[in-house]
């Protein structure tokens, strides 16, 4: 099966020097396509140098805005998507590829306690993976690593969902597992980025990847969202009720409250099963 490569790139010139040769010595048979997301450094021309294919944005529009212009360029079967700042090794790209051969429709490369870039970092998406792992029911061993093999005609089923920022990963991610298309991990070491200092603003972007995740889950299986807050308003209303009982010796509007706002949650899980099925419904 053909395989596109497609490196999302925002000012990484002095990584893609060192880079794109070795991509090219791992895979010579492949398309490397270089989305150049408006930078202002050497991005393009290195590109050029090296006779890679390059798209250019004229400004810069996000990293998922470049995975989905990439995608649409790409002719392989197969897209290989990995960051432009040297952080993933050319050479493992195989390891994903033999996995993919396995029956599955994308193969994540999952990064290790040593590729997060902080402490902070690393705690956060350990929480990202819980969540995930709990919505979708699957073990998520890395939802937002960059470093991901798919099969191309899947991946565009989902273009439309992804944002154009720094959360496609998660999207994708949990898109695939909705939609029961397999997904496997391959353990990965990471290296050090080279040159420019990360985009991704750890505050910022960690509150919108879990936003995603909400986002998502609510795509995926709504009720595991809903029952459980109905659940807690349920139990507030009754608390309240218990306190109010004892010490006044009546049903306070607030009790009454919280009870109707756990039903009203609850139909709206309902609600938004029905429409998910929608969603994901496919003519046979």
């Amino acid at each position: 099966m053909s395989l596109s490569i497609v490196l999302p790139a925002k000012n990484e010139a002095i990584a893609l020097r060192e880079l794109l040769p070795r991509l090219k010595a791992a895979q010579p048979d492949a398309e490397i396509i270089v989305v150049d997301d408006g930078s202002t450094d050497d991005t393009a021309a290195v590109c050029q140098e090296a006779g890679i294919k390059t798209v250019r944005q004229p400004y810069s529009m996000g990293n998922g805005a470049a995975i989905k212009r990439g995608t649409r360029e790409a002719s392989g079967d197969i897209i290989v998507f990995m960051d432009a700042d040297g952080q993933h090794d050319p050479s493992h790209i195989s390891s994903l590829l033999t996995k993919l051969d396995e029956g599955f429709d994308m193969v994540v490369g999952a990064r290790d306690g040593s590729g997060q870039a902080n402490f902070h970092r690393g705690l956060a998406n350990t929480l990202y993976n819980k969540l995930a792992s709990f919505m979708t029911g699957h073990a998520v061993l890395d939802l937002t690593s960059g470093f991901r093999a798919a099969r191309a005609d899947r991946f565009r089923e989902f273009l439309h969902l992804l944002p154009n920022g720094f959360s496609y990963p998660t999207t994708s991610t949990m898109a695939f597992f909705r939609s029961a298309y397999p997904v496997a991990y391959v353990p990965i070491p990471v290296h050090k980025r080279v040159g420019t200092v990360s985009h991704i603003r750890p505050l910022k972007d960690g509150i919108r990847f879990l936003l995603i995740i909400f986002k998502i889950a609510t795509l995926y299986a709504p009720l595991k969202l809903f029952a459980p807050t109905s659940i807690v308003f349920f139990l507030l209303g009754c608390a309240n009720y218990a306190h109010t009982y004892y010490t006044e010796g009546r049903l306070t509007n607030m009790s009454a409250l919280l009870w109707s706002a756990a039903v009203i949650v609850f139909l709206i899980g309902l609600i938004s099963e029905q429409i998910t099925a929608l969603t994901y419904k496919r003519d046979m």
